[in-house]
């Protein structure tokens, strides 16, 4: 499955300055109402689980992000803290996320093979991942076109060498017929 390596030990224990948490969430609502915007079919495709409270624990990170689709908002919060009340939950490394995400590898064979778990409402997890399937979503792309020139080049060039140097899938790859 995944063969990239784990964040380094310091990045999940690492504690953050007291407005980090809040940036990043900020900073992921504005990119999540972007992504909506563009591709509102995402949001349809979830159906009656728009509602729902996802907890996504990147556990060799040092936050929990809970995602409410319905109000197109996701909050970063210290992995010191409790989780928060939540209808499903997904758990993984980075990199598993980072591979279902952008089709680098197939979402069932990571929660098959337990490199993904999930906890809650099943039918809320499945109706996620079946719509960010369906998006083909590109994290890099999108951050770069959030970007104004030159910064939107720069970014794909270090995204480009950060997945190299990683092996973690930061962008979506074409697949070869």
């Amino acid at each position: 499955m995944t063969s990239s390596r784990p964040l380094p030990r310091l990045l999940g224990r690492m504690v953050l300055p007291p407005l980090a948490a809040p940036a990043v969430g900020l900073a992921l609502t504005r990119l999540l109402r972007r992504i909506a915007a563009r591709q509102p079919a995402i949001l349809s495709r979830l159906g009656p689980h728009q509602q729902a409270r996802f907890l996504i624990d990147v556990q060799d990170g040092p936050l929990l992000l809970l995602i409410e689709p319905g109000a197109r908002r996701i909050a970063a919060l210290p992995r010191r803290r409790p989780a928060p009340p939540h209808d499903a939950a997904i758990h993984g490394r980075l990199a598993a996320f980072l591979a279902m995400l952008h089709g680098a590898e197939d979402g069932d064979a990571l929660f098959f093979s337990g490199e993904l778990q999930i906890g809650g409402d099943t039918s809320a997890v499945l109706a996620l991942r079946n719509a960010l399937d369906d998006a083909e979503l590109d994290l890099t792309e999108e951050l770069a076109a959030l970007a104004a020139a030159p910064f939107d080049g720069w970014l794909r060039r270090v995204s480009a060498l950060a997945a190299r140097r990683s092996g973690y899938a930061l962008s979506r790859q074409e697949q070869m017929p």
